[in-house]
């Protein structure tokens, strides 16, 4: 079954695709993202990342050449075509492509990109085990809420965590938590199961945002509110939330062991509700 491509209309070979070198998503990251994926043949809540990449376009003052109803056709479409049961469509927007210049040019067209490759799930053994994690300041923007192309923080953040030999890298900002450099987190706190608050400083996720109504449904008390990194160290339980890790625990921080070392309860029942919610089952 192929990797394949769209770009400005086009479909191709994956490794056959190409955009101009003038492109303000390679000289800028002038763009946004999104990353959506199938669960057999069913994509989830592709909706709500489209109102999300609308969002995102609007914010940096992009107009999208398509409709949501357009896209959602041509992602169909590229699912199609592609084959696989479980998909990972990476989907792209930039301003365009033009002579390097800074402010927005005109008369620009936004170049749209799509990708579409068969969907590699974690390693059983990380939900089974737990993951570590480590913290590192948060040197981002202050409009992480728009899924921009600019990660190189979050590029860095990964590689920090890499080399400490852990899965992801914790943001703090001013002495509280955000999120992770590709992900969401919760902590359970007592009864609690705490996240950090929507706004400029969080890319409130897809999966985060179903986590918490599948929480509330499963009788747990879900709460929005602020996190230091004290509070994550003396947690019960921790895990991650997103696209591609969906639920996913964690089990030490900056080298000391959360809770008892080993996935917790509420941690296990939020990842079954949210597969049965997949499976329909």
């Amino acid at each position: 079954m192929p990797n394949i491509a769209f770009v400005n209309g086009k479909w191709s070979p994956l490794a056959a695709a190409k955009v101009s070198v003038e492109d303000r998503g390679f000289q800028f990251g002038d763009g946004i993202y999104e990353l959506i994926r199938t669960y057999d043949r069913r994509i989830f809540h592709i909706g709500e990342h489209l109102s999300r990449m609308a969002a995102s376009a609007k914010e940096i003052e992009i107009t999208l050449p398509y409709t949501a109803a357009q896209l959602e056709r041509i992602i169909r479409t590229g699912c199609r075509k592609s084959g696989y049961a479980d998909t990972k469509i990476y989907i792209q927007v930039t301003r365009g492509a033009a002579p390097r210049l800074h402010s927005f040019p005109k008369k620009i067209k936004p170049t749209v990109v799509m990708t579409f490759r068969e969907f590699e799930p974690l390693p059983m053994r990380l939900r089974e085990e737990g993951v570590a994690l480590v913290s590192t300041a948060d040197i981002r923007w202050t409009r992480c809420n728009v899924k921009s192309l600019n990660l190189l923080p979050n590029v860095m953040g990964r590689e920090q965590a890499s080399r400490a030999g852990a899965f992801e890298a914790i943001f703090i900002r001013e002495g509280k938590v955000t999120e992770g450099a590709g992900s969401n987190l919760f902590a359970v706190i007592g009864k609690k199961v705490i996240t950090p608050p929507a706004g400029p400083y969080i890319l409130s996720g897809i999966t985060r945002e179903a986590v918490l109504q599948i929480g509330k449904k499963s009788g747990l008390e879900m709460v929005e509110k602020e996190l230091k990194l004290s509070q994550l160290y003396a947690a019960d339980e921790l895990f991650l939330t997103g696209t591609t890790v969906e639920v996913l625990p964690a089990v030490r921080l900056d080298g000391k062991v959360i809770g008892t070392g080993r996935p917790g309860e509420k941690t296990k029942i939020l990842y079954r509700a949210f597969q049965e919610q997949i499976t329909g089952k």
